[in-house]
């Protein structure tokens, strides 16, 4: 790192060094040089100036005498040409010898009246002459400065320029290696630390003083650890708080990443499965059942929480399994064990059969000998009071002793359902030829609202049952509104099939739980009504069991709704499950 960042210092100095020596090479050392030049210029046109003052007004002295003490005072050539051009005198050569000057620019300016200036470079000494001719009497005077001397001037300029230059690359060599040093170590240290954080040890500090740049960025990823070992304290304490809760849990927790391997599992899951859970091993190797395969599955690629049954997991018991998607892709799977509450309900459900099977018969007899007691007892005695109690009473258990059986088969899967298409219209048509009379003699009016025409998958007479119960309880509790509407129509599940009463309708906080066995909204009046308190219950059950779901409206003096859905025909196979 000292020797990159050295190289760069070094380039940088280079180039800067290298910038200003051409730049004070083109612009100072040719400023000098014209300042020079024009100050040469300068003098020697003033010494022209008195050069042809002189010609023209000294008579004691030859033309050839006063070339050569003005050129030799003036250090310069002196030359005097006539009007035509001819060299009168010149202080450096003969006269009669030299060449007609009469083209020269300086000859041609000064010969116009003007004072002529010219610079080139000499054909017989071969260096570069300032040529300066002022006009005299007859002709013009001319004096020429060897501009040598300014070359070696200019040329000891540029070769100071260039040992400065390569002092100052010296001294910038030993800058940039101090520079790089001091600067390097200040980096490695930040190298050392960002090292320290990436291995975790969160910790870690840098002590750095300065207020530059490289300080600021040492105190900002200081102040980033810092932040960051919090984060990373707060979130480990999460972390350990959330497994203790999961292991804590009796249901096994499972998480699989969206690769379907294992990412986490509690103590729960581990003890659950023989081999254990593989951490980073696909899901498979773990759990091969599967329903549970394809809850996580639906539950990763759909986004939405899948539950299942999964029968394969251990012989001999059965797991509801909720997968729900994870954030970061992937799901998490919770298996709840399912073997001793399903065994604990069969046995409910087989003690509340066997029970009400085994009360059938003493009830059919206490039943049957009531009657025939009533049929022999003389009128106006207390023992055929008494004995219409025990009928009455001995009927209400007979009803409910079959309610229960019914409720037994449904749940348990026991009774099997014929399922058949059937249009709407007709399951609608069944109810009311089947209920007419009794409405009438009810004094309530029985009617058919809307009848959709699809086709449902449905068993006539368990359907029928759904619609006993439900219209038995609309004559019970809303005979007071006397008409009873009964419908159908078609909705994103199947057919809604709905019956409405226009009673006293039932408070909201009862809607939740009415499809509860033995709840009662009005205990008393259901008693005198010789309910069982089942038949809701039994409803419910036949339309799960048909693949349906069912519900109830009902708003205070408006009257309560009954509706129920039923599959379209084709949907199921068989109506139970």
């Amino acid at each position: 790192m000292r020797n990159r960042i050295f190289f760069k210092l070094l380039a940088a100095f280079v180039v800067v060094i290298a910038a200003a020596t051409v730049t004070l090479d083109f612009a100072v050392r040719r400023a000098w040089e014209a300042s020079l030049r024009g100050e040469i210029e300068r003098n020697l046109r003033q010494k022209t100036v008195m050069f042809a003052n002189r010609v023209n007004t000294d008579r004691q002295h030859g033309l050839q005498d006063v070339a050569s003490q003005e050129g030799q005072a003036a250090g310069t050539r002196a030359t005097i040409i006539d009007a035509q051009g001819k060299v009168l005198a010149d202080s450096e050569a003969d006269a009669n010898s030299m060449e007609n000057h009469a083209h020269r620019p300086e000859f041609v300016a000064a010969l116009k009246g003007e004072v002529g200036t010219d610079t080139r470079r000499s054909h017989t000494l071969g260096i570069p002459f300032l040529y300066i001719a002022a006009p005299i009497s007859g002709g013009a005077v001319r004096l020429a400065y060897p501009l040598s001397d300014v070359e070696a001037a200019t040329a000891r300029v540029h070769r100071t320029l260039l040992f400065g230059s390569g002092l100052a690359f010296v001294v910038a060599l030993i800058v940039a290696g101090i520079a790089a040093h001091l600067t390097a170590r200040r980096l490695q240290r930040i190298v050392q630390f960002a090292e320290r954080i990436a291995a975790g040890e969160l910790a870690a500090r840098i002590a750095e003083g300065s207020g530059d740049e490289i300080g600021q960025v040492a105190a900002a990823l200081d102040r980033t650890a810092h932040q960051l070992e919090t984060s990373f304290v707060a979130l480990q304490t999460s972390q350990r708080q959330l497994e203790t809760l999961l292991n804590s849990m009796q249901d096994a927790v499972i998480a699989v990443g969206a690769d379907r391997r294992v990412q986490w599992a509690n103590q729960s899951m581990d003890r659950l499965v023989p081999q254990g859970s593989r951490l980073s091993a696909p899901v498979v190797e773990t759990v091969r059942d599967p329903d549970f395969l394809r809850a996580v599955r639906n539950a990763s690629e759909g986004g939405k929480a899948s539950t299942t049954r999964a029968g394969s997991i251990l012989p001999g018991r059965t797991f509801e399994v909720t997968a729900a998607p994870m954030p970061g892709g992937g799901a998490v799977a919770v298996l709840r064990d399912l073997t001793e509450t399903e065994r604990v309900e069969k046995t409910r459900r087989d003690f509340i059969a066997n029970v009400s099977h085994e009360l059938r018969t003493p009830l059919t007899s206490i039943q049957g000998y009531t009657e025939t007691l009533l049929d022999t007892a003389p009128g106006g005695n207390h023992s055929r009071e008494f004995l219409e109690v025990i009928r009455k009473n001995a009927t209400r258990m007979s009803r409910l002793t079959e309610d229960l059986l019914t409720l037994a088969r449904v749940e348990s899967g026991e009774q099997r359902f014929d399922v058949q298409p059937v249009t709407s219209g007709e399951l609608l048509q069944d109810a009311v030829q089947s209920f007419h009379e009794v409405a009438r003699s009810h004094g309530i009016e029985l009617q058919v609202e809307d009848t959709a025409q699809a086709q449902v998958g449905a068993d006539r007479d368990a359907v029928h049952q759904v619609f006993a119960n439900l219209v038995d309880n609309a004559m019970k509790y809303g005979a007071s509104g006397r008409r009873i509407v009964l419908g159908a129509r078609t909705s994103q599940s199947g057919i809604e099939f709905y019956v409405r009463d226009f009673g006293p309708g039932i408070p909201s906080e009862h809607l939740p739980r009415l499809f509860e066995r033995f709840y009662r909204v009005d205990k008393a009046r259901s008693r005198e009504s010789g309910g069982t308190g089942l038949g809701l219950a039994i409803a419910k059950h036949i339309v799960l069991a048909h693949g349906g779901t069912i519900r109830a409206e009902s708003e205070l003096n408006h009257g309560s709704t009954f509706l129920f859905t039923l599959p379209p025909a084709g949907a199921q196979q068989e109506a139970q499950s």
